[in-house]
């Protein structure tokens, strides 16, 4: 086998997620939507925005990174 610098790509299959919100939380992420649009000139549609928000959140959340990986190692 061929030992590529690149690793194989992981799984990219989308999940579909349905979930229940409050008003506020919907109006919050409307106008964050509508912020994002001012910053950057492109509008996009909250849907398409959460996923961006949950990764960035759970990528700085450090406490949360250190029990994932103490947990994939046996470490709980």
């Amino acid at each position: 086998m061929v030992d590529l610098k690149l690793a194989k790509l992981p799984d990219r299959t989308p999940v579909k997620l349905a979930i229940t919100i409050t008003p506020d939380l919907q109006s919050a992420l409307n106008d964050y939507a509508a912020v994002y649009a001012q910053a950057y000139g492109r509008e996009e549609p909250v849907a398409e925005l959460i996923p961006a928000m949950l990764a960035s959140f759970l990528d700085s959340d450090r406490n949360f990174a250190r029990a994932r990986d103490d947990a994939r190692r046996g470490r709980t």
